[in-house]
């Protein structure tokens, strides 16, 4: 039986507080009214053009005499009244619109960090029902392993939907098209295009989809543990026939859900976009995240003693697949990237347009960490069964990832005022630490061997 360390378990906890204090923090920073960002709006300015301005004003002030300047100023006046008028309410539409995302900041933050945890335990769900569909011989003595991850899935889901539930409440305006009067023809939020979506995207609809998805995740994770613990009392097979046919049955349900989970928490953040891509870029996002979750705690059991029976070989099929799917990801990426931008439709480009210019180092940086770095390093047969390569590939490609969710999610929340800072920070360090305590914890519920499995001597014995 696994037991969780003192330290581990402190490190979690503190990971845990600190990222509380610094959510806690971007929320209270956050500005309050359009005042607040008046003031940050001019100090920007201030900062950037005080001193062109400054010569400019002073040259201005030798050529022309007082007499003159006054002229000129009262001639101006009297042109510029009925602009100024028009100009005040475009202004103020502008503070509110900045003000919404400078608002939208730390909430995206958290909703990057929490949707990134969740669907990673769901990527370790997905392919612990394929190894178990596959009837795979390698795999039995890793799954306590990718059970504990799974446990996750629980708590994730739970915070998950109270921050959905909160964004239909209008706690913020992270969702374009929750916005208040954007279906309504006489109101000045009215858009055209998200009303002709509204028989789809509509918050009761939504947020029903969402508690299905859900629920049917957590119950396969439920059931499949529970069968796979049975089994190991069991003096049959029954057991394992039962989670056979529910990993099959789940993974019907799983590629339909997460299709539509990718279009309603991620890609309805641009309502006006949208790529038949999509759903299958998401999930090679988190299935490559799972896995490599999968290889890293493998990794940290084995050099505390743990999982006696895992080898070198283990640790070499699970970097193939971080590596097969790190490149699967990169076709997708570029598939949809290359088909879109070549085309050049503008409601479709705008997308990348966006993206290229406001969030030009996360877009390409995350190509570069999510398959230049794992192509040079894991293409390597020998580097495959290496601890520490597939530790330092692995931490890459997950932070990798993580940037990946941020660039799909926050231009469409925050705009151009993005910045990884306090919030993000600490957003990943409460839900790492939270991941950390709910994992370890579960692994320290059952022994570490699914001993009755039909394939886990097979398993045991397993050398590429």
């Amino acid at each position: 039986m696994y037991t969780f360390s003192s330290k581990l378990k402190t490190f979690s906890i503190i990971l845990m507080a600190v990222g509380l204090l610094g959510i806690g923090y971007g929320f209270l920073s956050a500005p309050k009214d359009i005042q607040e960002v008046e003031k940050i709006l001019a100090a920007d300015e201030h900062g950037s053009h005080g001193a062109a301005h400054e010569e400019k004003a002073e040259a201005s002030h030798k050529e022309a005499g007082h007499h003159e300047a006054a002229e000129a100023a009262q001639d101006a006046h009297k042109g510029a009244a009925h602009a100024e008028v028009s100009g005040a309410n475009e202004h103020e539409k502008h503070l509110e619109h900045v003000l919404h995302q400078l608002q939208n900041k730390p909430w995206s933050a958290v909703y990057v960090a929490c949707i990134f945890f969740l669907l990673l335990s769901m990527g370790v769900l997905a392919f612990y029902a394929i190894q178990q569909v596959a009837q795979a011989g390698w795999s039995p003595v890793l799954f306590r392993v990718m059970q504990g991850i799974t446990a996750y899935l629980p708590a994730g889901s739970v915070i998950f939907f109270i921050i959905l539930v909160l964004c239909g409440l209008h706690f913020n305006h992270i969702f374009v098209w929750l916005g208040e009067g954007v279906t309504d023809p006489k109101n000045a939020n009215y858009d055209a295009i998200i009303t002709g979506k509204s028989g789809y995207l509509n918050f009761p609809f939504w947020i029903v989809r969402a508690a299905i998805f859900l629920l049917g995740w957590n119950l396969y994770r439920y059931y499949s543990r529970k069968n796979c613990l049975a089994q190991d009392e069991a003096n049959d097979d029954l057991y394992y026939k039962k989670n056979f046919k529910a990993s099959a049955g789940f993974l019907v349900f799983f590629i339909v859900s997460e299709s539509i989970m990718a279009w309603d928490w991620i890609m309805s953040f641009d309502p006006h976009w949208f790529s038949t891509l999509f759903a299958w870029y998401v999930f090679a996002s988190f299935f490559v995240s799972g896995i490599t979750t999968i290889a890293l705690v493998t990794i940290y059991l084995k050099s505390k003693g743990y999982l006696e029976y895992v080898n070198t070989s283990h640790i070499h099929d699970l970097a193939k697949f971080m590596f097969g799917i790190s490149v699967f990801w990169t076709y997708l990426w570029f598939s949809q990237f290359m088909l879109i931008w070549y085309a050049n439709i503008p409601e479709e480009v705008t997308y990348f347009v966006t993206r290229i210019q406001l969030y030009n180092l996360p877009f390409f940086g995350a190509v570069v960490m999510n398959f230049v770095f794992p192509l040079l390093i894991l293409i390597n047969t020998d580097f495959k069964r290496l601890n520490w390569v597939v530790v330092m590939a692995g931490i890459v490609i997950l932070l990798g990832h993580y940037v990946d969710f941020f660039n799909m999610i926050m231009p469409g929340t925050v705009g151009d005022k993005w910045f990884i800072g306090v919030p993000e920070i600490a957003s990943i360090l409460f839900f790492l630490g939270l991941f950390i305590f709910v994992v370890f914890t579960a692994l320290t519920k059952s022994p570490l061997l699914a001993k009755r499995n039909p394939f886990i001597e097979e398993s045991k014995h397993f050398h590429y």
